[in-house]
């Protein structure tokens, strides 16, 4: 029977006696909850912020890796216009007759205009890539400072040290200056408008 008791008592709670001995105020164990407290829910702020900010740190990586498959993809485009231009001009110099150089010089035209807007095109893309790569290192820092200001918190309730709890929001805050120098809000320049 002492094996029910022991799984009841694990399972239900019991009233607290009012005449048990209570810690001392300021007492290790009154210090400790006192700080789980307030942590648990700073520890789930904290990791929302590196989420989000891992979230934006994966969208400027894709951002730079489909930017620079996308601009040499522009890039080879515009090299085989390049290509068909040449092929046309020098058609149009060796033809003997006019209707055909006139045709060949029309091409040889469109070929051009059509690396010029190739050409822009490609510029876009290699900007925006080259916005974001400004803007990763500043995101890599402040996950490093989120999960820094996680660890110290974490430390603060196994010590029972209000420094380390406090000290946590400034590594946070440090953290929270670092991703705003990779947001756009800073710079003034979205990414994601470049797209062929």
């Amino acid at each position: 029977m002492s094996a029910v008791d022991t799984m009841l008592k694990f399972f239900t709670k019991e009233a607290k006696n009012p005449d048990a001995p209570k810690p001392p105020p300021g007492s290790r164990s009154e210090r400790e909850a006192k700080i789980k407290d307030k942590a648990g829910l700073v520890i789930n702020v904290f990791a929302l912020c590196l989420a989000v900010n891992a979230w934006y740190g994966g969208k400027l990586s894709s951002t730079v890796l489909n930017n620079t498959i996308a601009a040499n993809n522009q890039w080879a485009w515009y090299q085989a216009k390049n290509m068909r231009e040449v092929l046309y001009t020098t058609s149009a110099m060796d033809t003997r007759l006019p209707e055909n150089k006139e045709k060949f010089e029309a091409e040889a035209k469109r070929m051009n205009d059509d690396k010029k807007e190739i050409m822009e095109k490609a510029k876009a893309l290699e900007a925006e890539r080259d916005e974001a790569k400004k803007r990763s290192p500043w995101i890599g820092y402040a996950s490093t400072a989120y999960q820094l200001s996680i660890v110290l918190l974490s430390a603060s309730i196994l010590a029972v040290s209000m420094p380390l709890f406090w000290g946590s929001f400034i590594v946070a805050g440090a953290g929270l200056i670092l991703s705003l120098n990779g947001l756009p809000i800073v710079t003034g320049k979205q990414i994601g408008r470049a797209h062929v």
